[in-house]
């Protein structure tokens, strides 16, 4: 009979901070019973094995916790490590057009997961899982816990019951939720990998019944993907519905190497798992615009938090917030509305408002000069480095400065200019050709 070694690891909801608590070892009898509470149909436990230690397996627990069960003579498994300057791409990635970081990401770890792509010459992608578990509740921080645990990070997590969005790595670095295909690191394929981890099972497409229009931090992710230059297709046809049709000829090499757009991970090269499932290509991505409605990257307005204080009941949540009982159970995945925690967090709907444009509109001449600070410098920088004109030491950043104006006389020499004309500060010409991503 096999020995465990037994832990709680807990993400602290308001530091973000992981403790792990070594509660010391059990036999098989225990183990066995754990397996089996958690596989009540009833329970709010979900069993998920080690992918690389045999006989080693996690509970996600509705509360966010986790609790961990390693047999006693396994043997040491090793992740790759991440890059050592891993961290550099977090704040001012070269050549990235896009942000590392989506506005209102709820940021776990280190944020050092992986490093610099193999072949940044090669299309930006997304490639979807689902974590073949529960949503809703606190399994969001649970199945944070348990990706840092097993070390097969994707740069997201997303929720598409409570529209939570969270981030273990910047989207300007690879990630390390796919297996290699030989040699080839699938993680480090193409100018991006942007990896996310949808909180759901592949049977049961998570996209039946999601409303876009609803879930403003689904929009901001499509968004950040756009930004990056990723194109609304699916370049290997819609994702599998099935297992067996994920293992007959679905993952292309060629496809995969050579062509940009959104990936289920059935159809990685080297992989073997099918999700996530027949998800709605009319929803991920979606349509860049709509003729009616906000589109998928608009701003329908942001939801907000609510920490549950002494005393409160649901009702009077929903009177003072402006939102009705219903509204807070489904966004929140709430199972017993009745019952709530202090210190719990729920997250408010957000007010409907004019959709965001996709560029920043050009801002005029007179707003580059010495002096000047802005996030629009930022973007702008990015995507004179990521068309070859960067000539920047280091950055680019928020303020302007003369090797911004090298740089955009870089780029208006690349479009024609000639003379004076090629004078470094932006017109509006060669500003929408520039095509400067909207601040998210």
């Amino acid at each position: 009979m096999t020995s465990y070694h037994v832990a709680v690891d807990h993400i602290d909801p308001d530091t973000l901070e992981t403790t792990s608590t070594y509660l010391g070892t059990c036999g098989q009898a225990h183990a066995d019973e754990m397996r089996a509470i958690a596989a009540l149909p009833d329970t709010e436990r979900h069993v998920k094995e080690h992918p690389r230690l045999d006989g080693a397996f996690m509970v996600l627990r509705d509360d966010g916790d986790l609790d961990v069960y390693v047999p006693v003579d396994a043997a040491e498994y090793r992740v790759y490590e991440p890059d050592p300057d891993a961290k550099s791409l977090q704040v001012m990635p070269r050549g990235a057009s896009g942000p590392a970081y989506i506005d209102g990401a709820v940021r776990f770890g280190s944020q050092s997961i992986g490093g610099a792509m193999d072949t940044p010459g090669n299309p930006p992608r997304a490639t979807w899982h689902t974590t073949e578990s529960p949503a809703g509740g606190s399994y969001f921080t649970s199945i944070a816990a348990y990706l840092m645990r097993v070390g097969a990070e994707p740069q997201v997590i997303y929720d598409p019951v409570t529209d939570r969005i969270g981030q273990l790595g910047p989207l300007t670095s690879s990630a390390r939720a796919l297996k290699n295909d030989g040699t080839r690191r699938t993680n480090r394929e193409g100018k991006v990998n942007i990896q996310v981890e949808v909180l759901g099972r592949a049977a049961s497409p998570w996209t039946k019944g999601f409303d876009p229009a609803s879930k403003p931090n689904f929009r901001r992710l499509i968004a950040a993907m756009r930004a990056h230059g990723i194109p609304d297709v699916w370049p290997a046809g819609k994702p599998p519905a099935t297992a067996a049709l994920a293992g007959s000829g679905a993952r292309s090499r060629t496809t995969w190497q050579s062509k940009g757009g959104h990936y289920a991970h059935a159809q990685v090269p080297g992989n073997d798992h099918w999700d996530p499932g027949a998800i709605d290509t009319g929803i991920v991505p979606g349509k860049a615009t709509s003729d009616s409605g906000t589109p998928p990257g608009g701003n329908a307005g942001s939801s907000s938090t609510y920490t549950v204080k002494k005393g409160d009941t649901l009702s009077a949540i929903a009177k003072k917030h402006g939102t009705t009982v219903a509204k807070l159970v489904s966004l929140n995945g709430l199972k017993n509305p009745d019952k709530l925690t202090v210190g719990q967090k729920l997250t408010l709907p957000g007010a409907a408002s004019t959709p965001a444009a996709q560029h920043e509109p050009f801002p005029g001449a007179a707003f580059f000069h010495t002096g000047r600070t802005s996030q629009i410098v930022t973007a702008m920088g990015r995507r004179l480095v990521a068309e070859g004109c960067g000539k920047y030491k280091s950055g680019p950043g928020p303020n302007w400065t003369l090797a911004d104006k090298a740089s955009y006389a870089a780029w208006q020499r690349k479009l024609g200019y000639t003379g004076a004309a090629a004078d470094g500060i932006p017109g509006k010409t060669s500003w929408d050709k520039l095509r400067v991503p909207k601040s998210l």
